[in-house]
């Protein structure tokens, strides 16, 4: 049994863990607006590019050879852009996305190479022996264009010099506060989006539609991993949040019960000395 000042040090002790953990909530809480505001505006932006690319795409006869990103060809190799956080304390997040690209390359006839934005996905594929293109780290909250422009651009040149023949991204998709899904979507060979009648418009193409098309669908590729990582962003805040509320709450919790057990151990201790004081008492006066 444990004295009274061991509790009282291990009170103290997660006391302090306590605030850590509500620090680190609330940090994550003030990074979460940011986050899921990007991620949010970036949506919108990206489903609009895909409803425009599905639409050219959709008017055009394009020649064999001229648009490789839409074109199948022999799968001897698949690409996967992994997008996980740099850091831990995201409860089940990132156990979630690695699990689902298991599942993923676990169901793949070729072998999968990985470009890694996030150094959980790094060490994912290391300790199981994945090939890894490229690596890409700390490239923070809000990232722009310009800093998610690599990532993009390295599985790109695998694919152009042909060590991949698809392209594949795996990420957390922001739902909201409490759900993140994990999400692996085709970006190479570029798949068209259905597209509803109104959305069917026609286009006059300057020089002509196989240049636009041309210049079009590595912008859209782009787009579409900036998006990916903006939503990876805004999970990792919101799993975090939630995760570290759950340890404030548990460290609370673990005072309570602590506090309680110091007290009656302090109360067997009153009471011990209480009989012996009136044990000497009675053995004095008898």
């Amino acid at each position: 049994m444990p004295s009274v000042r061991q509790i009282a040090r291990r009170i103290r002790s997660v006391e302090n863990t306590a605030k850590i953990t509500k620090a680190m909530s609330m940090i994550a809480a003030s990074k979460l607006r940011r986050t899921q505001d990007a991620a949010t505006k970036g949506r919108s932006y990206a489903e609009n590019m895909a409803q425009m690319v599905s639409n050219v795409m959709s008017q055009i006869d394009y020649e064999s050879g001229s648009q490789p990103l839409a074109e199948e060809r022999e799968i001897k190799s698949i690409g996967l852009i992994l997008i996980t956080p740099d850091r831990g304390l995201t409860g089940g997040l990132n156990s979630n996305v690695l699990r689902a690209t298991g599942d993923f390359i676990g169901t793949q006839s070729a072998p999968v190479k990985i470009v890694a934005s996030g150094k959980k996905g790094r060490d994912y594929s290391r300790r199981n022996n994945i090939e890894i293109i490229n690596e890409f780290l700390g490239i923070g909250d809000r990232p722009s264009s310009d800093d998610t422009e690599p990532v993009s651009a390295a599985m790109m040149e695998s694919f152009e010099n042909g060590g991949v023949d698809s392209v594949f991204v795996a990420y957390a998709k922001f739902v909201n506060t409490t759900s993140q899904t994990p999400v692996i979507d085709q970006l190479i060979p570029v798949v068209p989006v259905d597209l509803a009648v109104s959305n069917n418009a026609g286009y006059i193409f300057e020089p002509d539609a196989n240049a636009v098309l041309s210049q079009l669908l590595p912008r859209y590729f782009q787009t579409v991993v900036h998006q990916a990582i903006l939503e990876a962003n805004a999970s990792e805040q919101s799993a975090r949040m939630v995760a570290m509320n759950q340890a404030t709450d548990n460290a609370n919790a673990m005072v309570d019960d602590l506090t309680l057990v110091m007290n009656k151990l302090r109360q067997e201790t009153i009471t011990k000395d209480l009989l012996d004081i009136v044990g000497g008492v009675s053995a004095v006066e008898g």
